[in-house]
């Protein structure tokens, strides 16, 4: 017996209205884009044509077509298991972050290399590097505490001309810091940006990939495949997200003006109280929760910052009075 066929909206209206990826997938255009994805289209229950979002292969090769045809990524390789993360989930954040930054300058959302952007955690995928310099040309330091993750983002940057000389790596050296290590004396970041681990342990992990797997077969799965991959570093840390982002604004205070915008994600909606009062403790002069959902799935970017609107309105005026700084090649068309 045939399953009803789903009615699917045309938009995924829960995402910005900037992403690309609102619409369902045209696999057709993905293919032609990248034929290697055919092989992993099929038609699923329903009669659509889908991959099977349980099996990493499947994940990897769609993030392959999706990262060819809307970013002009021609090369994309990642070491087995690292995580292979949601693109449209990963182009929200860029986009509801380029309008805060807009916030600042009138409304204006500033483009090209004169912005610059610090990714914590930047991964082996260099998911938000990629989408932020091919939508807006923004310039990008990434930093890892992984050096097999930092040598797959280095590969990723080298062989796609439009990322080489437009995103810097640096690896952490201190395993307890976040920005120390990293920013430099002098230097200056418009926006800071972190998927931070979610979960607080392996096991935890492990559980929250059984449900997900689960809930993606319609039946009980007992054995976990990381179908999104990612090791432990990407995955859990001690304390977990709530930790990780109070010791993340405990450190942003030591850098308070070297940064317009620090923001992270934060998953749970619990964990905000305590963020609330972590940031009103170091003196944080605005912070911002901005809502984001993908599906089922609602998550929030954690947005801070210890300056006044006076100090935003000069750092604006001193980056747009300063001569352009080109990107190496300019975004794709629009």
């Amino acid at each position: 017996m045939l399953n009803k066929k789903k009615e699917h909206p045309k938009e995924k209206t829960g995402l910005h209205p900037r992403n690309k990826h609102r619409e369902r997938y045209n696999f057709g255009e993905l293919i032609r884009s990248c034929p290697e994805l055919a092989p992993f289209v099929r038609l699923n229950d329903y009669k659509d044509e889908s991959v099977d979002f349980s099996e990493p292969s499947a994940v990897l090769m769609l993030n392959k077509a999706l990262l060819k045809h809307f970013y002009g990524i021609v090369h994309w390789e990642i070491p087995t298991g690292y995580l292979c993360p949601p693109i449209p989930g990963r182009a929200d954040y860029i986009h509801h972050i380029a309008d805060l930054l807009g916030s600042s300058n009138q409304g204006v959302i500033p483009t090209g290399g004169q912005v610059k952007c610090l990714d914590i955690g930047v991964g082996a995928n260099c998911i938000y590097p990629i989408i932020g310099h091919q939508e807006y040309g923004w310039r990008f330091v990434g930093s890892d505490i992984d050096p097999v993750a930092f040598k797959s983002a280095t590969e990723i940057i080298e062989m796609n001309a439009s990322l080489s000389g437009n995103v810097e790596l640096r690896l952490q050296p201190d395993a307890k810091a976040i920005f120390g290590g990293i920013i430099r004396q002098d230097e200056y970041f418009d926006l800071t940006i972190c998927n931070p681990p979610f979960h607080a342990s392996y096991e935890e992990a492990q559980s929250g990939t059984l449900r997900k797997l689960s809930n993606l077969k319609g039946k009980r799965i007992s054995k976990p495949t990381l179908n999104f991959g990612g090791k432990n570093r990407e995955l859990w840390c001690e304390g977990g997200e709530e930790k990780f982002v109070q010791k993340m604004i405990l450190d942003s205070q030591r850098f308070q003006a070297s940064c317009l915008w620090f923001s992270t994600l934060i998953s749970k909606q619990s964990h905000l109280k305590n963020a609330y009062t972590a940031l009103k403790n170091v003196g944080a002069v605005e912070i911002k929760t901005l809502p984001m959902s993908q599906g089922n799935k609602t998550s929030r970017i954690f947005a801070w910052t210890f300056l006044n609107q006076a100090q935003h309105k000069d750092w604006m005026n001193k980056k747009t009075s300063a001569p352009e700084l080109k990107p190496q090649s300019p975004p794709p068309d629009k």
